[in-house]
């Protein structure tokens, strides 16, 4: 009788099939959050990249204005006397100098753009990890 009652008073080890079942839920989980992180991580990087090339872009207009001014430029320049080309000069200075700032701008965002989801890499490595180890650790209890 003693026996029985220290049976009922142990709270039951969970069976192989609870095991499994809790093992699949907690699975699928973690794989939907993992791609939930990925998800907001790429759109991130979109986000850096398309800014970036907004920027290269529009650098890339100012460049363009800067080219027709200085054309521009160079036709006043033999055709009138100092002051006029002199002004068209400046102007064309300050175009590719903004072109130039723009340029490097959006050279920063885009190299901050990174290609792979780098947090959902590591979580989904430490992740493999701890289950590596929480395998090895239930093989070495059940030795």
């Amino acid at each position: 009788m003693s026996h029985a009652s220290e049976h009922s008073s142990t709270p039951a080890e969970p069976s192989v099939g609870q095991l499994m079942t809790q093992l699949s839920e907690q699975t699928s989980r973690l794989v939907r959050d993992e791609l939930h992180l990925a998800q907001v991580e790429l759109k991130n990087t979109a986000k850096h990249a398309g800014l970036g090339a907004g920027l290269l872009s529009g650098a890339g207009l100012l460049a363009l204005f800067g080219l027709g001014t200085l054309i521009t430029t160079a036709i006043v320049a033999l055709d009138l006397v100092l002051p006029l080309w002199l002004a068209a000069l400046i102007v064309t200075v300050v175009l590719f100098l903004a072109a130039g700032v723009g340029a490097l701008l959006g050279k920063k965002q885009v190299q901050q753009a990174s290609p792979t989801p780098e947090r959902t890499v590591e979580n989904v490595k430490r992740d493999v990890q701890e289950i590596q180890e929480a395998r090895h650790h239930d093989d070495t209890q059940r030795s």
